[in-house]
């Protein structure tokens, strides 16, 4: 079994309902360079979050994060602008896959929804289903990941994982 750790600082916490649209504007679904999809995130809801966000930082939200449209961009744009994880207490199932997918860890922990604050520092274990507070050492319990999801964030998404698996 892969084990598969994270530790950062929470750039931001989110409310409920975070919808594909506030995350990534519709208006720029034409761009094609997943990394440029990073230069919009949350530009119309919450701009200043883009400069919280440090390399392998972690964003906190409510329930039904990226709810809305199917859009893969929503995810990109977070994976590319450098988020570590998303940590949330549910995830909108589309956002959840995509994330996987894009190797963007998607973690469901509703307890450290409700607890963790801005600015502190977070260790995940994914396979085991902790978040640790840092700090205080508090261990919050969170979705273990399945041993597939594992796998692909691990190898850095879908796309790399088969790569691997079966040659480019």
């Amino acid at each position: 079994m892969i084990s598969f750790k994270l530790r950062g600082r929470v750039a931001a916490r989110l409310g409920d309902n975070i919808d594909t649209d506030l995350i990534y504007p519709g208006r720029y679904l034409n761009i094609t360079d997943r990394e440029k999809t990073a230069e919009h995130l949350f530009e119309l809801a919450y701009p200043e979050i883009r400069t919280k966000i440090q390399p392998g930082s972690f964003l906190v939200a409510g329930k039904n994060f990226g709810c809305g449209s199917s859009r893969e961009q929503a995810a990109a744009a977070v994976k590319y602008a450098g988020v570590g994880a998303v940590i949330a207490a549910s995830f909108a199932r589309i956002f959840f896959r995509n994330s996987i997918n894009l190797g963007l860890p998607a973690v469901v922990s509703p307890e450290a929804a409700a607890a963790v604050e801005e600015g502190e520092e977070l260790e995940l274990d994914l396979t085991a289903g902790t978040i640790t507070r840092v700090a205080t050492g508090q261990v919050l319990p969170a979705a273990p990941l399945d041993p597939r999801a594992a796998e692909l964030l691990a190898a850095g998404g879908l796309v790399p994982y088969l790569k691997r698996k079966y040659g480019s």
